[in-house]
């Protein structure tokens, strides 16, 4: 049922190269393709009922956003899960979103802040499973009032290149009522227009759970 899913929303793109890339994406993300595996262009054309020419486009655009590598005599397979890719997406979220940040908050409306209010209410209530698309959604609604457009794009790359990691391990690290206490103790820092405490606590909020799973996927390979 997923492939024919995935089959008709190719067919209504306008540009099917992008929505392969989409789709392959969201697999990617959600483990449905595995680390490692081999992305055969003639089974991938057949499940996803695309040609050849823009299968190859996505896969190169996949390859440039880091969740495909292009390998001589194998082709394309999906990128493994690395530890020290990890730690650099940690690092860059951090240096990237407190920028954001910086930015942001003296162009950020209370209206603004609310929208992101509302999105936390709703990560409280959602399952685990749902949190990486809502934490996304979260941190995109305070940066957006950065104005930053090339930022917020290399932004939302590394979200969802982290998120596939998150997606190991946060259920079992219970990271997540962490992460929610340091969500409303960044949005009162908003309010107040505290940038320098918006820094501090986004720099914590990434750090933290991004060493947590980084620690949890080197013990499972000892």
């Amino acid at each position: 049922m997923e492939a024919s899913e995935d089959k008709i929303e190719t067919r209504r793109s306008g540009d099917q190269s992008d929505a392969l890339a989409a789709v392959l994406r969201r697999q990617i993300i959600l483990g449905e393709i595995r680390p490692d595996a081999r992305l055969r262009q003639e089974d991938l054309a057949s499940r996803l009922d695309a040609s050849r020419m823009p299968l190859r486009e996505a896969l190169r655009t996949l390859a440039a956003e880091g969740f495909v590598k292009i390998q001589p005599n194998r082709g394309a397979v999906v990128a493994p899960i690395d530890p020290d890719e990890l730690r650099e997406i940690t690092e860059l979220r951090v240096a990237l979103e407190t920028m954001a940040i910086r930015h942001a908050i003296p162009r950020l409306s209370n209206d603004t802040i609310d929208v992101a209010s509302r999105i936390q209410d709703e990560i409280e209530r959602s399952r685990d499973d749902a949190f990486a698309g809502l934490n996304a959604q979260f941190h995109a609604a305070l940066y957006e009032a950065s104005t930053r457009r090339l930022l917020l794009r290399q932004i939302a790359n590394l979200h969802n290149l982290s998120d596939r990691y998150l997606r190991v391990a946060i259920g079992d690290l219970g990271l997540n009522p962490r992460s929610s206490r340091e969500h409303r103790a960044l949005l009162e820092a908003c309010y107040a227009r505290d940038v320098d405490g918006a820094v501090a606590l986004l720099t914590e909020h990434i750090t933290v759970p991004g060493q947590a799973v980084e620690a949890s996927i080197r013990a499972a390979r000892t």
